[in-house]
């Protein structure tokens, strides 16, 4: 299955908090688009609460339901009442490159297993719902050598391919740094083709 070329992904970092039979659960939900930048975010927030032995966390490197980088853990909590219905919520959110870390303080009664899974899947959903959010669009950089004559309709129809460009030559011919979404990579070739009959040379940077 192709990637896809955009999709949404966390904005900022947003924190919520709720308490269950006196025990505190805080959630902090934040972008990583590396396995390295979970790790880091997850130290981050382990060292800011310290205090406690429970900081469950879960991760999706790569675009929303990707599971080929994903990561969890229970954090002292029984195995599969934390990390794992973590990691479903993030998986189902249709958000990608995120990562969460759920902090509980105990407030000395037990919730038992459901009540933990319960918990950890809740306090992931709530951080969810506020996440600000932003898209992640997939560029090429293309190099492309056109005619003096062809400069300026090539320039026109840059907006229909979400093109812009981001460095000019101009010599013998018309040398322009073209970034573009992927997903427009090939039409955007094509109609290049057809606007200089062939003559245009691209190459991708």
């Amino acid at each position: 299955m192709t990637a896809p070329s955009r999709y949404p992904i966390p904005a900022a970092t947003c924190r919520t908090e709720e308490t269950i039979l006196r025990s505190r659960f805080i959630t902090t939900v934040g972008h990583a688009d590396t396995v390295e930048g979970a790790k880091a975010f997850i130290s981050k927030i382990s060292e800011e609460f310290s205090d406690t032995n429970h900081n469950c966390w879960a991760y999706v490197v790569g675009p929303p339901g990707d599971t080929s980088r994903v990561g969890l853990s229970d954090a002292g909590e029984p195995h599969g009442t934390a990390g794992r219905p973590m990691l479903n919520v993030l998986l189902g959110s249709g958000v990608g490159d995120v990562v969460a870390v759920v902090t509980r303080y105990f407030g000395g009664t037990k919730l038992g297993k459901g009540g933990l899974v319960r918990a950890y899947s809740s306090g992931v959903k709530a951080a969810m719902e506020t996440l600000e959010l932003r898209e992640l669009v997939q560029t090429v950089t293309l190099r492309v050598t056109v005619a003096y004559a062809d400069v300026s309709p090539l320039k026109h129809s840059l907006p229909q391919f979400e093109a812009e460009v981001t460095g000019e030559d101009y010599g013998t011919d018309v040398t322009l740094v073209i970034v573009l979404p992927e997903e427009h990579a090939e039409s955007f070739t094509e109609a290049l083709a057809g606007m200089t009959g062939g003559k245009a040379v691209v190459e991708p940077v």
